[in-house]
């Protein structure tokens, strides 16, 4: 088993009010030596706090949802708005991005093709040789002697 010993929420709870009196004690030591204006002060944030926390006990300790969002058709609007048009096409952005760079990339794709096509028939057109020569069955030996070894 682990070293580790697992604490129940009443031991957790019963450490947390013996520091809080420690705490509360040593405060209470050093309040004697502190200025009246600001002992004043401390005492009254200590009211605040101690209303604070009764109204806090008394109000619902967990709310499923706060007020002030609204589910409702598959949409969610904070404070009860639908999202607005700026909204709408920051979400539809990026879609357009990656159409219009598919389509750039097909594009280039289709020049690429084109110019290499284009210098294969200016080569062939500037050649000595008549384009029906290319299509001769004695066109791979012609090449295979004219070629310099």
């Amino acid at each position: 088993m682990n070293s580790t010993v697992s604490r129940s929420a009443a031991d957790v709870e019963r450490l947390e009010a013996r520091f809080g009196l420690r705490v509360g004690a040593m405060l209470h030591e050093q309040a004697d030596q502190t200025p009246h204006d600001i002992s004043e002060r401390l005492r009254v944030a200590r009211e605040r706090a101690l209303e604070r926390a009764r109204h806090a006990r008394v109000a619902p300790a967990v709310a499923s949802a706060p007020a002030d969002v609204v589910v409702g058709r598959g949409r969610t609007g904070i404070l009860g708005r639908q999202p607005g048009w700026l909204f709408r096409f920051a979400s539809v952005m990026p879609l357009i991005v990656l159409v219009a760079g598919l389509i750039a990339i097909d594009e280039w794709h289709d020049r690429a093709q084109i110019e290499a096509a284009a210098e294969l028939d200016a080569a062939l057109l500037g050649d000595e040789l008549p384009p029906d020569a290319y299509s001769d069955a004695g066109f791979v030996e012609f090449l295979k002697e004219d070629s310099p070894q």
